[in-house]
């Protein structure tokens, strides 16, 4: 029998027995749908994580002095804690050493960061990021200026009274209006707006636009940090490789600062964004590596059911069989037949499948903060797996049917 013509029938069998069919594509339909489902999410995850969490948030090719870690991975015990709030600040000489120190092409920039009531004539947003930072904090944060300008060094020095509101804060105060050379008050001192940042957008639903960015010896350091403090120096380098250059000239600064002897531990931190990108990936391989195990329970279900199915449409098709041996049909037409109709049925379920599982990563993707983005891979596996799972299933039923004597199908009342 051609292969086509094997396809036709398996095809006009479907159609006829739809409720068979039904049941039959339910255990491939299911593990194929929350196979594309579940890799789109993990994938649209990875590239969540890679590009706008550790992106956004520690910077490409920067890292951050600081106390201890900004983003915790894993558990923290209390002892852990302890030590890390036991531990010296980072002051103003130390990120200025180190910033000396660095050899390599860079940038950075000091920041303190705490949060505060913004107000603008009887409009007040409360519970609203304040950093007080260093000129080129813009640019190693890479925060483009929508509006107006970011502060310069001189005002940093000076200590003006200059802000740079991020877009959200500053729609919230001026609803549209212009907002540069207004005053909103910080902690009920006046700040002249200066500038407004481009939309960041969000990071898992929470705003990234509700801040406030001033000059780093402005009146607003009294309430961020104790005096000669900064809770980060931040450095941005060209490329991943002056980054770890970067990174141990800054170790070795502060290390001889703080008069450490070689087998004592750090009491401060470089953090980059590798150390999250390294805990989400652990996540990542944890849940790629039980996917296949829980695709496959439904796979297996799919697969007995499939071959039920086929037995019981053997037994119902025995005079068929009988007849068409009788006019020549050969056992290995009677094989393919019955495996191509069971691999057609199972292919149809794990199409189905792909297209549920689109719209599931469509609509998580839509209405959730979680990302996905569908991987070709998995579309091109669901569909393998399930043709596979359908050929496997129909291999029994399929010899059973093509080893019936054709007298004795003949014989057999319908």
């Amino acid at each position: 029998m051609q292969f086509y013509e094997a396809i036709r029938l398996a095809f006009q069998t479907i159609w006829a027995n739809k409720m068979k069919t039904a049941f039959s594509v339910v255990g491939v339909f299911i593990g194929v749908t929350f196979l594309i489902a579940v890799v789109s999410i993990v994938e649209g995850m990875n590239a969540y994580m890679t590009d706008r969490f550790a992106g956004t948030l520690l910077g490409v090719n920067t890292f951050h002095l600081r106390r201890f870690p900004n983003f915790q991975t894993g558990e923290i015990t209390d002892s852990t804690w302890r030590s890390w709030v036991r531990r010296s600040r980072i002051r103003y000489e130390d990120a200025a050493a180190v910033e000396a120190a660095i050899t390599v092409p860079h940038v950075s920039a000091w920041e303190s960061i705490a949060r505060a009531t913004v107000e603008y004539r009887g409009k007040v947003a409360r519970d609203i990021e304040i950093n007080a930072a260093t000129e080129r904090y813009f640019e190693v944060k890479n925060l483009p200026i929508a509006v107006g300008r970011p502060f310069s060094g001189q005002e940093v020095s000076a200590g003006t009274t200059v802000v740079v509101l991020g877009w959200e804060l500053a729609d919230r105060l001026f609803e549209g209006r212009e907002p540069l050379g207004k005053e909103v008050k910080i902690q009920g001192i006046p700040y002249r707006v200066i500038g407004v940042v481009e939309k960041q957008g969000n990071l898992f639903g929470i705003s990234l636009d509700k801040f406030a960015i001033t000059t780093a010896f402005a009146p607003a350091k009294r309430f961020v940090n104790p005096p000669g403090v900064v809770d980060a120096l931040l450095v941005k380098t060209n490329s991943p490789a002056e980054l770890t250059v970067a990174i141990a000239q800054a170790e070795a600064v502060m290390r001889t600062r703080r008069h450490l002897r070689p087998s004592e531990p750090n009491t401060f931190v470089l953090e980059t964004a590798d150390a999250v990108l390294d805990f989400w990936g652990k996540i990542r391989n944890v849940m790629l590596i039980a996917l296949p195990g829980l695709v496959s329970i439904s796979l297996i279900v799919g697969a007995i059911v499939i071959m039920n199915i086929m037995l019981m449409s053997v037994a119902e098709r025995t005079r068929e069989i009988g007849i068409r041996k009788s006019l020549g049909a050969r056992r290995q037409d009677i094989l393919s037949q019955f495996l191509v109709e069971s691999g057609t049925i199972a292919t149809v379920g794990a199409a189905v499948g792909v297209g549920v599982g689109l719209l599931v990563a469509t609509v998580v993707d839509a209405t959730t903060p979680l990302p996905a983005v569908v991987a070709p891979w998995s579309v091109a596996l669901g569909v393998t797996l399930g043709a596979g799972v359908g050929l496997v299933a129909g291999i029994y039923p399929a010899s059973r049917a093509a080893r019936l004597d054709p007298i004795v199908a003949m014989r057999q009342e319908t």
